[in-house]
């Protein structure tokens, strides 16, 4: 248990243990400098190739599903940096049926700490600030397209935020799963990694059905779909009310809500494996 007079003083308290279990782990991937700048780079490379996928793509294409390459990369970047600052801070979370089946969570739900702070911050993994770095280029190389307002700002920013906050909801709900299937490692990667790269692409060359899902069941399309077309200065051509193009906040906040009920209920279902 924590002990926390206020709200405040319980995330007070859940932040920090978080940036000392990390800076544990930041400080034993620096103790061989060599091995860490080498993977840093490997992964700005290896992420570097999805982009070059589509590059590829448009050598033999004008647009594809109505966008040009730099809108697409407009929309990549955006759920690249989102997607990948989430997986750095929080995605250790999905080894959590790891965890359950060692009953190594037994040692931390005797720790003073929330359970869930050191499932995410266990074996922090800094050299994936390469895979956050090449998102922010794509994004750079496709940012002189818009017509820079201080509004568009705003709503770039928001949907940063709210893109992390979203992914980081992801990753804790389909994690949460292992409470109950004790393995399902690759269910939650199906919608962490398979979401980011479903939303590298316009929703135009979707059916309206995924994109329906993509909004109201899990709403992906808030992280970049929605902002972009306000960011481009488009319509949406499935229709869709103007404000959503400003309500990434709303849905990273309702997110939370079942989010955070997910996660007490996984908890709750957990059984001490008794080792």
């Amino acid at each position: 248990m924590v002990d926390a007079d206020t709200p405040a003083a319980y995330v007070a308290h859940a932040v920090r243990s978080y940036w000392l279990i990390a800076l544990l782990w930041i400080r034993a991937a620096m103790a061989y400098p060599v091995s860490f700048w080498t993977m840093l780079v490997g992964g700005v490379l290896i992420t570097f190739l999805d982009f070059v996928a589509i590059w590829l793509m448009f050598t033999h294409v004008d647009t594809y599903g109505g966008f040009t390459l730099r809108e697409i990369a407009l929309l990549y970047g955006l759920t690249s940096i989102a997607f990948r600052i989430a997986d750095m801070l929080v995605g250790s979370v999905e080894k959590i049926g790891r965890y359950v089946r060692s009953g190594d969570l037994d040692a931390m739900m005797t720790k003073p700490v929330p359970v869930l702070v050191q499932l995410c911050a266990d074996r922090f993994e800094l050299r994936r600030l390469g895979q956050i770095a090449q998102g922010l280029a794509v994004f750079a190389w496709a940012a002189p397209i818009v017509e820079w307002s201080p509004q568009r700002l705003a709503v770039l920013v928001l949907a940063l935020v709210s893109g992390v906050v979203i992914y980081f909801c992801v990753f804790v709900i389909f994690s949460t799963i292992q409470f109950w299937t004790t393995d399902a490692s690759e269910v939650a990667s199906a919608f962490t990694y398979g979401g980011n790269t479903i939303m590298q692409y316009p929703m135009t060359i979707f059916p309206r059905e995924v994109v329906r899902s993509l909004t109201y069941l899990l709403p992906l399309a808030f992280v970049n779909w929605y902002p972009c077309l306000f960011l481009l200065g488009r319509t949406d051509p499935f229709g869709s009310p103007d404000w959503f193009r400003f309500a990434s906040p709303l849905a990273a906040l309702v997110l939370v809500g079942v989010t955070t009920l997910v996660w007490r209920q996984g908890l709750r279902r957990y059984r001490s494996t008794g080792s």
